[in-house]
């Protein structure tokens, strides 16, 4: 394996990495002082370290890539892993832009034996056995609407995402022109490059950091398509930081399905935490620690509620079992538990989101041209 983007979410997915037949052989990063780190990380003092990541790419040793840069880049680095022979963990979410996501799909058609893994963790989840248990024999009815919810909060003076820069995070020490990539020209700028979270060039927000997820849950396990319809809104309400994305916001979807997706999101108050509801004439599905059904007792009067078997095991244990989930699909060949389609599919819809409420306008997608228009 080798990594292209080794920083904090990169790290997390070296300490994901359990198989005792598949080890790091190689990680690229455009900081220095990451490539260090992600040795130790992966106790694999012998790899080796690059700063352009085309150099770990020309190694024929190397089957599979990790890659973990911010999401302006994830096109680039995803095409030129495929047309290089590499099977490929993309990160979430999986395209910045329309047009990322066609040039990524293009790659993946012309390399249709080499397997992607999207970093959706959530689909390696039993939540998902639960949820679809619970469809079975119409259960939930007619759904036309998923509620959801993403609150987190953060003590004063503390604010959401935000990461000292360390004295070593120099021009010198940065291959700015490459973490630029695509985007518009600026001089170096650290608190750009290490939260990079914050920025439209860069970035989609918590729309691409956490709604993606929750989406993606349910996409996968009702097999939604795009929306038709996005409506976006909400502002920097907290931290006066320089941030560009918003720290509130809300998002509403409609679906070709006949079926209207909700979620809201802010970073002052956590009292709704993670949540999603998907609403049946029938009855109702919700997700939390665990995946429960309640039955609507106005069509369902003797209906038992139930709940599932998995409970929210955490982050790190999920990315584990999607990291194998993708080395058991690169071994076997079958389809990994996040496929290309899946993170294409949601990656639009996130798009729309983030586009909505940049341009103050309610947003269609154009199935036949596969555009995004107003």
């Amino acid at each position: 394996l080798g990594m292209i983007g080794p920083g904090f979410r990169g790290l997390q997915l070296i300490w994901s990495m359990r198989d005792p037949n598949a080890e790091f052989v190689a990680f690229a990063d455009v900081y220095s002082t990451r490539l260090r780190d992600a040795k130790l990380k992966a106790n694999a003092p012998a790899a080796k370290t690059y700063v352009d990541y085309r150099d770990l790419l020309e190694d024929k040793s190397i089957d599979a890539v990790i890659i973990a840069t911010p999401q302006h880049l994830h096109c680039e680095h995803f095409v030129a892993s495929l047309e290089a022979g590499k099977h490929v963990y993309q990160e979430k979410t999986m395209a910045f832009s329309v047009e990322h996501a066609k040039r990524m799909r293009t790659a993946h058609l012309n390399a249709p034996k080499l397997t992607v893994q999207i970093g959706h963790q959530d689909c390696s989840s039993i939540q998902v056995a639960d949820a679809l248990g619970f469809l079975k024999d119409g259960k939930a009815g007619k759904i036309t609407e998923i509620h959801s919810h993403m609150y987190r909060n953060t003590p004063h003076g503390k604010p959401q995402w935000t990461r000292p820069i360390p004295p070593d995070m120099t021009p010198e020490n940065v291959a700015w022109k490459a973490f630029l990539g695509e985007a518009p020209d600026r001089p170096f700028d650290a608190n750009r490059f290490l939260n990079w979270r914050f920025f439209w060039d860069y970035s989609g927000g918590n729309f691409y950091e956490n709604m993606s997820h929750q989406l993606c849950f349910w996409y996968k396990v009702l097999n939604l398509k795009i929306p038709t319809k996005v409506c976006t809104n909400g502002g920097v309400f907290l931290w006066k930081d320089g941030r560009e994305v918003p720290d509130t916001m809300d998002a509403l979807m409609i679906h070709p399905e006949d079926l209207m997706f909700t979620w809201d999101s802010g970073f002052g108050n956590n009292q709704l935490g993670v949540t999603e509801d998907v609403l049946g004439t029938d009855g109702t599905i919700s997700r939390g620690e665990q995946v429960r059904y309640r039955p609507q007792e106005v069509n369902r009067p003797k209906g038992p509620e139930l709940v599932g078997r998995g409970t929210d095991i955490g982050q790190q244990h999920l990315d584990i079992a999607h990291v194998q989930s993708f080395l058991d699909c690169v071994r076997s060949g079958k389809e990994p538990t996040c496929p290309f389609d899946l993170g294409f599919r949601v990656a639009i819809a996130c798009r729309m989101a983030v586009d909505s409420y940049r341009f103050d306008k309610f947003l269609r997608w154009d199935p036949a041209k596969e555009e995004i228009y107003s």
